[in-house]
């Protein structure tokens, strides 16, 4: 499976982007999406965001910081981009705390049908029905599944699987190990540095950054690469200098990713 191309697509192309996501993580999202070689379009007011989707190689919706503005836009453009054809990713951030979003998403998935459904593991096991421990937008420290626990991962993984062949989506849950599973396929992936989850907005940024993926290849290929580049870039920022550093750290390796450190520091696993 030859992930890089999908980043050289876009690097090629230059599509534009829709990104619907959270104030406070927006300057990121937006930096990190021009790096990945795409345009970064922030736009969320309802009266205009259908036709800027409708142009887009790509969307980006989540339930961050949600307010009625930009909860009409959510669905405002995750349905114009389902008549449009263009390939969208929603972050389930929240759910697990708040009712209004949960809502959203279960729309959301049920008239747009996203591509990619992001969330972190207690966000992924709501939306599942699982039992979950959450208080915030944070994994429970119940749910956590640390990288050695084989069992753990396998188990969440069939769950991902079931629900990724009812809805056609691919699930991407996140943490200290990445798991992603499609109707057919489960995965994980074993890159990424403790330090990121320090550094407010890196589920954002990991999520616009797939929705310019979506662009260059297939929903599962987007989401492996995406959480593998963004994660090696993690591994290689300097955070010895504390974490602005390593905050700046890590746009700089994104900037600096090539074919040849993605095939390096790599860890990409299929689950049987």
């Amino acid at each position: 499976m030859d992930l890089f191309n999908i980043i050289e697509k876009v690097r090629a192309d230059k599509p534009l982007i829709h990104c619907i996501t959270s104030p406070i993580a927006i300057n990121d999202c937006a930096n990190l999406v021009l790096i990945a070689g795409a345009r970064p379009i922030m736009a969320e007011h309802p009266e205009e965001v259908s036709g800027i989707t409708a142009m887009a190689g790509g969307l980006s919706v989540s339930l961050a910081n949600i307010t009625d503005a930009r909860a009409r836009s959510v669905l405002i453009s995750g349905n114009a981009a389902f008549f449009k054809g263009v390939p969208k990713v929603i972050d389930l951030v929240g759910i697990t705390c708040s009712k209004l979003r949960m809502d959203i998403a279960d729309r959301f998935i049920k008239e747009c049908r996203p591509e990619v459904i992001k969330g972190n593991v207690s966000e992924i096991r709501a939306l599942l029905g699982l039992s979950h421990d959450s208080s915030g937008v944070d994994t429970g420290p119940m749910d956590k599944i640390t990288a050695g626990d084989d069992p753990g991962v396998r188990k969440l993984l069939l769950a991902m699987r079931d629900f990724s062949e009812k809805t056609g989506s691919v699930l991407l849950a996140t943490g200290e190990v990445d798991m992603a599973a499609d109707g057919k396929t489960m995965w994980r992936i074993d890159n990424g540095s403790p330090a990121m989850s320090y550094v407010t907005g890196t589920g954002c940024m990991m999520s616009c950054l797939i929705a310019a993926m979506l662009y260059g290849g297939g929903p599962l290929e987007a989401v492996l690469f995406s959480s593998s580049v963004f994660g090696i870039a993690g591994e290689l920022a300097d955070d010895s200098q504390g974490l602005g550093s390593f905050h700046i750290h890590l746009l700089d390796e994104m900037s600096l990713m090539t074919r040849d450190k993605f095939e390096k520091y790599s860890r990409i696993s299929e689950v049987i």
